[in-house]
């Protein structure tokens, strides 16, 4: 079941349902055409008293109908509830299935990319049909966004997930000294995927570009 999750987010088998037929009972009618998921993005910057940004906390609301075959075979008491211990295995083969893709979070400086660690503080919870993925990636070092914005982007660059930033509490600052702002920017443009094939698609990797086109950028910046 975890290798059927893992697949899902690293998109591996697009969709997987010639090989997991209960894929196909809970992806939406319109599962042909990209995107597969659909994600809603809460994020946290941290900052330090330096105005330096030096992790990123992440909420990540996944739709129902990835949330409901996402949890498939994880009760495994059958008491119809999910305990943190139970959903403990999602939350893992989720960080660890997304590292090839950079955790669908891009950030930079002065226009070159940072380095991010491997993620920290990640579990997720389930609720009225719903999972959610909460995780921390701290920067391998932390940048400064005194004279220059730092942007932070979150999407699948082969599309395959739809990432939005909520519309509730979207973005926050945690620890911003005085002067910082964060703001979302509008991406380039609107999806038009209907018009592409699988076929496309499935030759989209990690080093693609094609869902950057889609993405909110988080920017930041600190003024003294």
């Amino acid at each position: 079941m975890t290798s059927h999750i893992a697949n899902l987010l690293a998109y591996r088998a697009r969709i997987a349902c010639a090989a997991m037929a209960p894929c196909a009972l809970l992806l939406p009618a319109g599962a042909e055409a990209h995107p597969h998921v659909w994600t809603s993005v809460q994020s946290e910057l941290v900052i330090g008293d330096d105005g330096k940004l030096q992790a990123i906390r992440h909420r990540w609301t996944f739709d129902e109908f990835y949330s409901a075959m996402a949890v498939q075979g994880l009760d495994t008491d059958g008491d119809g509830e999910y305990t943190a211990e139970e959903l403990k295995p999602l939350a893992e083969v989720n960080v660890n299935s997304l590292n090839e893709f950079d955790y669908f979070t891009f950030v930079s400086a002065k226009g070159d990319s940072v380095t991010l660690s491997d993620p920290i503080d990640y579990s997720v919870e389930y609720k009225d049909g719903i999972v959610v993925l909460n995780f921390t990636l701290p920067l391998k070092q932390p940048v400064a966004a005194d004279s220059d914005e730092v942007k932070v982007e979150v999407y699948d660059p082969t599309f395959f997930v739809a990432f939005s930033f909520a519309e509730k509490d979207p973005l926050k600052m945690a620890g911003a000294p005085a002067g910082c702002q964060a703001n979302l920017k509008a991406p380039l443009t609107d999806p038009e995927s209907d018009a592409l094939t699988e076929a496309f698609f499935s030759q989209l990797g990690p080093d693609s570009t094609y869902g950057s086109q889609f993405a909110q950028t988080a920017v930041l910046s600190c003024k003294s």
